[in-house]
């Protein structure tokens, strides 16, 4: 019977990548055959002039993406791949990641690919808007429109109640 070491074993790695290189990295580590993860989210923002809200995809861990190989055989070639500064290392050796971990970060795409953060709303919940023309109404969830970046809510204000659709990120559950 055979002890597998885990150099051996097809294991997830952290990779720290030169300064905005991760898709240049994520590109040739799948060169190698490599299985690679770089998370990204869609982040809103706001032009303080305009008014006007933009969306930008990035990292959801500037500089990091997490790759799946054995040690023993592809450390050197991807200690030196292109856009990669290095594998992180403690204990003078690469530091595997927990399968369970990517997994839970994986479990947070949506199905564009990317990361979805923040809390959860079911229909029914009591929900407050945050910002815009609507800002500290409050009214009830009722469901997430196809495109998934905005919500339907009912409002209820001074004996009147309509239906409102509005940015995600614009609500936020009351309390």
């Amino acid at each position: 019977m055979k002890v597998e070491s885990v150099s051996d074993r097809l294991s997830w790695y952290v990779v720290y990548t030169k300064p905005k290189q991760e898709e240049r990295a994520v590109f040739n580590l799948r060169g190698w055959n490599v299985e690679v993860f770089a998370p990204r989210l869609k982040e809103r923002k706001r032009n303080e002039f305009t008014g006007k809200v933009t969306y930008h995809v990035k990292p959801m861990f500037p500089r990091y993406v997490f790759a799946r190989f054995k040690v023993n055989e592809l450390l050197h070639k991807v200690n030196f791949t292109r856009g990669v500064q290095n594998v992180i290392s403690f204990n003078n050796g690469p530091t595997p990641v927990s399968d369970e971990i990517i997994e839970l970060i994986q479990m947070q795409q949506g199905e564009s690919g990317l990361i979805i953060l923040g809390e959860e709303l079911q229909t029914g919940d009591r929900v407050k808007i945050t910002e815009g023309p609507l800002k500290d109404f409050t009214g009830v969830f009722e469901e997430s429109t196809s495109d998934s970046s905005r919500v339907s809510i009912m409002l209820t204000a001074v004996s009147y109640q309509t239906r409102v659709v509005v940015e995600r990120e614009m609500v936020r559950k009351a309390s």
